[in-house]
């Protein structure tokens, strides 16, 4: 018998390792979400009983890092159910492998070479040589900014709450803020502390951080100055600030006297405060300080640019990513001048990275106008709430105008699958893009009138 089960476990080792990497790493997100949903059904997880959608949904909700929730998660979930909902959040924020690594090394266990591939998958990168000190790098930003961001929320969150609600409060809010969750404990979100300045600061600070990209945290930190940095970190860092202080200066104008919104506010200080948090979440954070389902028609336009946007490639955000966006900007302008090649920065930019740019952009672009044509189709609402609702799965972020609540079965599946998509689709996606077929016969070009 141990002879036939070690021959079975040794044929399913092969059929796994000839799987590619991105398919196992889709499936161990899988995997995660159900083992998740399994343990939000236990007992000791929640005040009342939940069902198998409602766990199902916030599990996927958090291994994806969106934030999106079917019920109130400070009401519902016990100690125990908020400390799994911040463990998943944070296997799902570290990526897969990530968590892997640091777990086996933390056991003194050794990573072999297909661990390896697959974490360079998870980590969108080219080559295996770097991938330790990554690892490395993104452990200590982890602990550092985690830690440091509880400590910080406490001096809000202990007076308010106590010492120890108000210590699990803030360690549960650093976590979902630097992976980008969007989780709160809090009913109201942090609309309560709209105006809080350690708030403004240190969520914004952490979910900032921990969305740019570990890739370009690794850069900073070995290399002395700009002039160093890496092509994609000056583009992430340049697309990054113009972003933020573009939608901070929209959204202040288009809100300034909405009575849902800026409007309500007493000061100009506060409107600024407000316009500031509310700038820089949308890009996959979802945490807000002021009412979504309020804001006007253009706004919510706005943020679901902002969404589908998203941070940076290999970062706890999600969205087609600032590189891509501003490598499609750059694509466009070079069209537009006659420029055969694309370059920013004194560096160039190849035709395949371009491609692939078109690609991701396609892609994303198809699964949301599916996803929204199938929930425009199977439900009652509002065009723009359900627009939102998908970008905001789609992007991870987690922001919604209240219409979370409304999903039939049909829609919390469609944005389960969107989420999951926004969170694990672009690596199956680059697996592909990165294997190259050679063609055996060269066909003569021919001629297609576009535009």
């Amino acid at each position: 018998m141990s002879r036939r089960v070690r021959r079975h476990a040794k044929s399913l080792a092969r059929w796994l390792a000839d799987l590619p990497a991105p398919l196992i790493l889709a499936g161990g997100y899988a995997a995660f979400i159900v083992l998740g949903a399994v343990l939000f059904r236990l007992p000791f997880t929640s005040h009342v009983p939940v069902g198998w959608s409602d766990a199902l949904f916030t599990a996927t909700s958090a291994v994806t890092v969106t934030g999106l929730a079917v019920f109130d998660v400070g009401a519902v979930l016990t100690f125990w159910g908020e400390l799994l909902l911040a463990v998943l959040i944070q296997v799902g924020g570290l990526g897969l492998m990530v968590f892997a690594v640091l777990l086996f090394s933390a056991l003194g266990l050794p990573v072999g070479l297909t661990q390896t591939t697959y974490l360079r998958e998870d980590l969108g990168q080219s080559s295996l040589a770097r991938l330790g000190l990554l690892v490395a790098t993104i452990f200590k930003v982890v602990l550092g900014c985690e830690v440091a961001g509880a400590l910080f929320l406490c001096l809000t969150f202990i007076p308010e709450q106590g010492f120890w609600p108000g210590l699990w409060m803030a360690i549960f809010h650093s976590v979902s803020a630097f992976n980008n969750a969007g989780f709160s404990t809090i009913g109201a979100g942090l609309v309560p502390f709209a105006t809080d300045p350690v708030i403004n600061i240190v969520i914004p600070a952490l979910f900032i951080t921990g969305g740019i990209g570990y890739v370009v945290l690794d850069d900073i930190g070995r290399r002395p100055g700009w002039r160093y940095y890496t092509l994609h970190t000056k583009i992430m860092l340049i697309g990054t600030a113009v972003l933020i202080v573009w939608s901070m200066a929209t959204f202040a104008v288009l809100e300034w006297t909405n009575p849902r919104t800026l409007g309500a506010l007493g000061s100009d200080t506060a409107r600024l405060a407000v316009s500031w948090f509310q700038a820089v979440t949308p890009r996959t954070a979802g945490f807000n300080t002021t009412d979504i389902g309020g804001l006007h028609d253009s706004t919510a336009l706005m943020f679901i640019s902002l969404m589908l946007i998203g941070g940076g490639p290999a970062s706890t955000a999600g969205g087609i990513k600032v590189t891509t966006f501003v490598v499609m900007l750059l694509a466009t302008a070079a069209f537009f001048r006659r420029q055969t090649q694309l370059h920013a920065f004194g560096r160039s930019i190849g035709l395949e990275q371009v491609l692939k740019v078109m690609a991701l952009t396609a892609i994303s672009i198809l699964t949301i106008f599916v996803a929204t044509f199938l929930m425009v189709a199977s439900h009652d609402g509002h065009f723009l709430d359900i627009a939102f609702e998908v970008a905001s799965a789609f992007g991870t972020v987690g922001l919604s105008r209240g219409y979370t609540g409304e999903l039939t079965e049909f829609g919390r599946v469609v944005c389960e699958v969107v989420m999951f998509l926004g969170r694990v689709g672009p690596l199956t996606l680059g697996y592909f893009l990165a294997t190259r077929s050679v063609p055996r016969v060269r066909y003569p070009e021919g001629q297609i009138h576009l535009g």
